[in-house]
């Protein structure tokens, strides 16, 4: 005789509890996976069909759908579509009971667990934690949702050190990893290694060599832009800042600073610069560089001149509206070299005047710096008496403006062609 088995199915008690003030809920169910693997978005697939399954065997219960979140992580519910739209439904009344398979495929955060359970609970609609037999509609369920979802955060928490530890050790290694589809100037090899895209690499020498050369961030991507050279991304405008990040960025010259950013919360995952809070990791000659060493200190130490020519020397002390004004950045201390700044005198509109004071002595008084605050008056008519001396001896004044520039020049000589100083000379002289 051929065995014959049934399957009973169990009876939760939460879930008998549940459904006894209803003879028919409309039911749905939440599945989520982790990653986005082969064996997991199998199990992915086979969460769906099983929970659709699950409900429409039930006679006590409506089908209302799948919620199903695929490769989304579980610590913060703001990333997770399918799970806010199951929230949205919900306060419409399409359902009034879900299913999920875990605490942790529900949220991993106790506070949003705990948060979403209770708006739901407050419209009438439970949540059954599968794997846990709890009912948040029952009396009990609050009380062991709230120890449970804890420990489904910490462990949370411990993929998320894990994870980090992962991380720290390819950087000990000295292991670079570069999104190359945003990094002008390199591609990737089959083994995943950066190697030099040819074309691209004439633009990022361009951006350099015009830099040297005198031009700002904002006039080398209007230059780019005009001849319709395409950014990283394929995007036609391109922006001063993105300029101004691959002038500073250490991996055009072959080396790599790891851990620039670090995550100070696993649970929203936001992210801020490292100013040394944890290690950073230098790797020299880490791929192959497009730019020399010698190039990329002359436009660092180029990019620190400027800053300091405009008084954005301290980071922590950059003037407020540094272009404001005519002479905004262009008025300096001889006692402590510090940019002068415009401030209002007198208490009344009759008594105002505007005058120029020194930035450190106003902040930190005469002892500092010497420097006594000018008339702005004063400071118009002097600049009148100079423009006007120029204008009568403009051939001494542009000789004294090329000799500079000579000078200047002639410092950064292994960087620029010298072809290029003589065209820039000939410009000024026409």
């Amino acid at each position: 005789m051929v065995k014959k088995v049934s399957i009973i199915p169990a009876k939760p008690i939460a879930v008998i509890k549940g459904l006894a003030k209803e003879t028919k809920k409309r039911v749905c169910a939440y599945c989520r996976i982790s990653t986005d693997t082969d064996e997991q978005l199998s199990s992915y697939e086979a969460q769906v069909t099983y929970y659709e399954d699950y409900i429409r065997k039930r006679p006590d219960w409506e089908y209302a759908g799948i919620y199903a979140d695929e490769g989304i992580t579980g610590t913060n519910t703001k990333y997770r579509a399918q799970f806010n739209r199951m929230i949205e439904d919900a306060m419409a009344g399409q359902f009034n009971m879900i299913i999920t398979k875990s605490i942790s495929r529900f949220a991993r955060n106790t506070l949003d667990c705990l948060k979403y359970v209770r708006i739901l609970k407050e419209e009438g609609i439970g949540v059954y934690f599968e794997k846990e037999n709890i009912d948040t509609m029952d009396s009990k369920g609050e009380v062991l949702l709230t120890i449970l979802s804890s420990l489904a955060q910490d462990e949370s928490r411990s993929i998320s050190e894990n994870s980090r530890w992962g991380i720290v050790r390819r950087f000990q290694q000295g292991k670079v990893r570069v999104n190359h589809k945003k990094f002008m100037g390199y591609d990737k090899d089959e083994n995943g290694e950066l190697i030099i895209n040819e074309q691209q690499t004439k633009i990022v020498r361009r951006i350099f060599k015009e830099y040297l050369e005198g031009k700002s961030a904002d006039k080398i991507a209007a230059g780019l832009t005009k001849d319709g050279i395409l950014t990283a991304t394929g995007k036609k405008k391109w922006h001063p800042t993105v300029i101004t990040k691959m002038l500073k960025n250490e991996k055009y010259c072959g080396d790599a600073l790891l851990q620039k950013t670090i995550t100070v919360d696993f649970l929203t995952h936001k992210r801020v610069k490292n100013e040394g809070q944890a290690p950073q990791y230098y790797v020299e000659n880490s791929h192959p560089a497009i730019i020399s060493k010698e190039i990329f200190e002359a436009v660092q130490k180029e990019i620190k001149r400027r800053s300091e020519l405009r008084g954005f020397g301290d980071k922590e002390r950059r003037t407020k509206h540094s272009s404001k004004y005519p002479f905004s950045g262009k008025i300096f201390s001889s006692s402590c070299g510090a940019v002068y700044r415009r401030k209002r005198w007198g208490p009344t509109n009759k008594y105002k005047k505007y005058v120029w004071n020194c930035r450190t002595r106003d902040e930190e008084g005469s002892k500092v710096c010497s420097m006594k605050a000018v008339d702005e008056e004063k400071l118009k008519e002097a600049f009148v008496r100079v423009a006007n001396k120029v204008i009568k001896d403009s051939d001494g004044f542009i000789k004294k403006m090329i000799d500079n520039i000579q000078k200047v020049l002639n410092e950064n000589r292994n960087e620029v062609k010298l072809e290029t100083i003589d065209s820039k000379l000939a410009e000024l002289r026409e």
